[in-house]
């Protein structure tokens, strides 16, 4: 069985509800996951072990947050490259933290990251059945590449 680990920020919750629904939508799809928020991965030896990563972050101010900042450095050296990933976040109207996550992943940690791209929705969104679908979507198709 596959294991993905899915770490986030979430500053009000919503991103944190993505991160349990795309963890339903891996699950579906038979992987083992492991939700973290970045607060409690204190080292890369906290990242290692896993064959599928997914991180979240909102969009504050046009940027990701500082702490997911801090916590890219750190899974930069976990040595990731070839790992299945996705990103993620939520935003009000703007919406640019998951495509620079997703291009982290990709261009720096040198990951296999899912075709989909950034899971991008606004907060009002998430709290959807569209939404909440959306996100169970990204999980369970990140998990079948897995296999």
């Amino acid at each position: 069985m596959n294991r993905v680990l899915i770490s986030y920020f979430s500053r009000t919750g919503t991103t944190e509800k993505m991160a349990q629904y795309i963890a339903e939508g891996l699950r579906m799809a038979g992987c083992e996951v492991e939700l973290a928020s970045i607060s409690k991965i204190n080292s890369d030896a906290d990242i290692i072990g896993f064959d599928g990563y997914v991180f979240g972050c909102p969009t504050y101010h046009k940027d990701m947050t500082s702490n997911m900042k801090q916590f890219l450095f750190l899974a930069e050296r976990a040595n990731l490259v070839g790992k299945m990933g996705g990103a993620f976040g939520s935003h009000t109207h703007s919406g640019e933290a998951a495509p620079m996550i997703y291009d982290t992943m990709q261009y720096v940690f040198k990951m296999d990251m899912t075709t989909l791209g950034p899971l991008n929705l606004t907060e009002e969104m998430v709290k959807t059945d569209d939404g909440v679908k959306a996100c169970q979507q990204y999980g369970r198709a990140i998990g079948e590449m897995l296999q």
